[in-house]
């Protein structure tokens, strides 16, 4: 754990935790500004360059002042406030701050990144900002972005007794029966042939069923290092899938545990080695892939394909068994084998190299910048 402790007057201790993901930690961005730069100007113009690795629509957590590393630790903090957006504006800004809340949160949703990056209304649903004075020559700012899934607690320990977290009401939350969509497309993945992949279009939405291989830095590092060395990998990838995905150890009646994608840009730099040379058509991630990786799935006529980014428990459900094939010393990192049934994902990039996360935004900030003209002043 990373801890943080303040001192003050009291006789009670109120702690929070947070269980952060990558994804969304590994964009965090900081600047030392000049004091005449424009804050507002920075974040939007530094939002597009995080990617959707972070699992948008999320919070942005701000903080001005200080020195680097409080203004870190103040977006941090920042992140930990309850979502009142809605509310905010509902009342109206009381403060400097509150204004550039809800100026950033419009500018932001603007850019028309929306859910998962593939473009939309709603890229953030709250921004907070905590300030502190800081040198007359320097304007630290942080900004860290909170994904979809946000993990933290909050209690107060009182010297009574343990604290006790009240269990949410699953009552409270809308009855959801998922089924899939008509329009989706069926895969066989025992089946599949690059003529097949060739065939798919961005945007589909396809239902994979069958066995996936999965590996992500650790196996990717390993099997690329074998393939210089001219040795033989232990796993056959001819016409195979890959799910850059390191599951969590399964608890009770479970196949496996929570199995969300992670983060497919890290893996851009194996994908020419990996397409190139083991067969391997089709990869499976979370947000979007960066020109190297882009251009090693055109080159191949591969393709890459999203899974929903912070809903890891529900992507588990469509996993109906788990065994590990590969590399078994890596823990979580070694190479399992999954059977799924019914696993929902997008094309994302495919194999002519048009990519969704470039098309989608774009196409949504256009559109939304022409809704803005045409209302009445």
């Amino acid at each position: 754990a990373v801890v943080h402790i303040e001192l003050v007057p009291g006789d009670h201790v109120e702690i929070t935790v947070a269980a952060k993901g990558g994804g969304s930690e590994n964009k965090s961005k900081f600047a030392m500004l000049n004091p005449s730069d424009s804050i507002r100007d920075w974040v939007v113009n530094t939002v597009p360059l995080m990617g959707a690795g972070w699992c948008p629509p999320g919070m942005l957590g701000i903080g001005i002042g200080g020195t680097a590393e409080k203004a870190m630790i103040l977006a941090k903090e920042a992140l930990m406030e309850p979502i009142d957006m809605a509310e905010l504006k509902a009342r109206g800004p009381k403060s400097p701050i509150e204004e550039m809340r809800i100026e950033l949160f419009d500018a932001v949703n603007d850019l028309g990144i929306g859910a998962q990056g593939l473009g939309g209304l709603s890229t953030i649903l709250d921004v907070k900002i905590l300030d502190t004075p800081t040198h007359a020559a320097s304007k630290p700012v942080a900004m860290i972005p909170n994904c979809a899934a946000t993990r933290h607690a909050h209690f107060t320990l009182t010297g009574n007794g343990p604290a006790y977290l009240e269990p949410p009401r699953l009552e409270d939350w809308p009855q959801v029966n998922w089924t899939p969509d008509k329009a989706s497309i069926p895969v066989n993945l025992d089946t599949l042939t690059p003529a097949d992949v060739a065939s798919w279009k961005p945007g589909d939405r396809l239902l994979l069923n069958g066995k996936m291989l999965t590996g992500r830095d650790a196996a990717h590092k390993r099997m690329t290092e074998m393939l210089a060395r001219g040795e033989t990998l232990p796993v056959d990838f001819t016409n195979r899938v890959i799910y850059y995905v390191g599951p969590v150890d399964p608890v009770r009646d479970e196949v496996v545990g929570p199995a969300g994608p992670t983060t497919a840009t890290r893996m851009d730099k194996f994908t020419e080695v990996m397409l190139a040379q083991t067969g391997l058509i089709a990869m499976i991630g979370k947000a979007e892939r960066g020109p190297m990786g882009i251009e090693a799935i055109k080159r191949h006529k591969a393709a890459y394909l999203m899974a929903v980014g912070g809903a890891a428990y529900l992507v588990a459900k469509a996993i109906k068994a788990a065994r590990v094939v590969a590399f078994e010393d890596l823990g979580m990192e070694a190479i399992y084998e999954f059977d799924v049934k019914d696993m929902p994902v997008t094309v994302a990039v495919d194999s002519e190299g048009t990519s969704v996360h470039q098309t989608g935004p774009a196409d949504w900030k256009a559109r939304i910048a022409a809704a803005r003209t045409q209302q009445p002043a």
